[in-house]
C-alpha cells in the first residue's frame, strides 16, 4: 500500500518560496537613524573607544609590536622599549 501524499506543483511552490525570500529580505533592510536616536549615538559611551586611557594603551602596543615594520609612520625597533 502506498501512503496518500500531497503533491505539490513545481510552479507554486516556486512561488511560495519565492515570495518568503523576498519577504524575509525585505524585513532586514534598514532605514536609517532616527531624530530621537541620534542623542543615544552621540553619547560618549556609544564611542568605538569610550576610554581615552584605553585607547593611547591599545595604541602604545600597537606600536611597540608593528614599530620594527613601521607602525606609526616610522620604522624602528621592535622591541617595546619607547
Amino acid at each position: 500500500m502506498k501512503a496518500n501524499k500531497p503533491e505539490f506543483k513545481t510552479s507554486t511552490f516556486k512561488l511560495v518560496l519565492l515570495t518568503a525570500v523576498t519577504v524575509s529580505l525585505s524585513a532586514c533592510s534598514s532605514l536609517g537613524v532616527e531624530p530621537w536616536e541620534r542623542d543615544l549615538l552621540a553619547k560618549k559611551e556609544m564611542a568605538l573607544t569610550s576610554s581615552p586611557v584605553d585607547a593611547a594603551l591599545d595604541d602604545h602596543i600597537y606600536f611597540s609590536k608593528e614599530a620594527s615594520s613601521g607602525g606609526k609612520s616610522f620604522g624602528g625597533g621592535g622591541c617595546g622599549c619607547n
